[in-house]
Order: structure tokens, then C-alpha cells, then sequence
């Protein structure tokens, strides 16, 4: 259930916006690893980004992961490092669409991630590592079912994304995107994880502060990922 699905966009609704995106800021502040062949490294934003748009919804969620991402850069003096500076501005959005709401962009987008990877002459020779994106197309079948698939799509739309964007923009060799592949493995089942514990966290400290009628509005929570311990606490 997203806070911004009716039109009406109120004071305390645009707190809430600020409030999650300051949140998502400081989780780029973490850094976890460098992306090969830039200067640009993944953070906790990585595990943090997509759940924006399970609070916010696919559009307003994507604007605010845009603002944590902007603000981060121009906190830190602004300067485009190289091309990876400006790519790592989309593929989060687009893993907050996914993560947002199972809609046929969910296999579109992957979809033309791996038609652009596998017709650069580069990616032709390794084709394989773009199987990597039919995961979210299969998760897309199950992510209404499934926290996990649907954590899982988004982390690799994401990594579809950066990746269709980082063969044309970052010259790597074949054998370097062959050799990424365990990387990418671990790398992308840890966000997965993180994800899923991100969003559990979130939805289950927003049900709490409802029962508790912290705010004078209600924050936005999927009661089926309420723990019993969360609802037991309340009574």
C-alpha cells in the first residue's frame, strides 16, 4: 500500500517523502563495493532504494531514490567521475518500479536489456551473462506471491539496467564480464536479502507507529508481512 496513491498531496504526506528520502541518503553514505571499471562503488542504498516503492509507489518512488542519489552527488562536491557516475542515476529507479507493483514493464525492461547487451559486439561474445535478466522476467510471475521474487526482479532489473547502459559507456573486456559472474551472484543475493529485510523492518516499525497513532495519518503497510511479534506488542 503506497501513502501517494490518491491525488490528493498533503503536508504530511510531503514529510513523510522528505523524511524516507533523507533515510535513503544516509544509506549511500555506506559504502559495500566498487563497480568494476569505475570509480563509482555500490552502498546500502543498494538493499534500501527498491522498498521506496513499496511506501511510496512506482512514480513517487522513483523521484525520491532520483533526490537521494542528486543530493548525495552534489553533496560531495558534484564532479562526474567518469560515465558510471551519471549510469548509476537510473537502474534504482527502475528497481523501485519493479519492486512497486507487478505491471508487463516488469518483463519489458529486462527484456531490452538483454536484446542491447547480446547486439554490442562485446556482449555478443558474452551472451551468457545476460541470462542474468531473464531472472526478473520469471520473478514477475510470482512477485505478487512473493517478497523474495519480488526483491530478487528488482535487484536485477537494477543490474539489467546498469549493465545494458555499462557495456556501451565502460569499456571492459569480455573476460572481465565473464568473470563477474560469481561476483554478481553473491553480490545480487546479498541485496536480495537485504531487500527483504529492508522492507519487513520498515513494514513492521509503520505498523507499530499506526497502532500506536503516532501520526495523525496512517503510513503505509502490507499486513501480510506483519510479524505476530509486532502485533502482539501492540496489545
Amino acid at each position: 500500500m503506497s501513502l501517494f496513491n490518491k491525488k490528493s498531496f498533503n503536508k504530511k504526506k510531503a514529510i513523510f517523502f522528505l523524511v524516507f528520502t533523507a533515510v535513503g541518503f544516509a544509506t549511500l553514505q555506506v559504502p559495500l563495493t566498487h563497480l568494476m571499471g569505475s570509480k563509482v562503488t555500490f552502498t546500502l542504498f543498494d538493499a534500501f532504494g527498491p522498498i521506496a516503492g513499496g511506501f511510496l509507489g512506482g512514480v513517487v518512488g522513483a523521484i525520491s531514490v532520483l533526490a537521494m542519489q542528486v543530493f548525495d552527488f552534489i553533496i560531495h562536491g558534484g564532479h562526474i567521475q567518469d560515465a558510471g557516475t551519471i549510469i548509476r542515476l537510473f537502474p534504482m529507479m527502475f528497481a523501485v518500479a519493479y519492486f512497486s507493483k507487478k505491471r508487463i514493464l516488469n518483463v519489458i525492461i529486462p527484456l531490452i536489456a538483454v536484446i542491447a547487451f547480446v547486439i554490442n559486439p562485446i556482449g555478443r561474445t558474452v551472451w551468457f551473462f545476460s541470462l542474468f535478466w531473464v531472472i526478473p522476467i520469471a520473478c514477475y510471475f510470482f512477485q505478487e506471491r512473493s517478497l523474495l521474487a519480488r526483491s530478487l526482479g528488482a535487484t536485477f532489473t537494477a543490474h539489467a539496467v546498469g549493465g545494458a547502459l555499462w557495456i556501451y559507456f565502460i569499456p571492459l573486456p569480455a573476460a572481465v564480464w565473464a568473470g563477474l559472474i560469481p561476483i554478481v551472484i553473491i553480490e545480487r543475493v546479498a541485496f536480495t536479502i537485504g531487500i527483504v529485510a529492508t522492507y519487513l523492518a520498515f513494514n513492521n516499525a509503520f505498523y507499530f507507529l499506526n497502532e500506536k497513532r503516532f501520526f495523525p495519518y496512517q503510513l503505509p503497510v502490507q499486513r501480510e508481512y506483519v510479524w505476530l511479534a509486532a502485533r502482539s506488542s501492540i496489545t
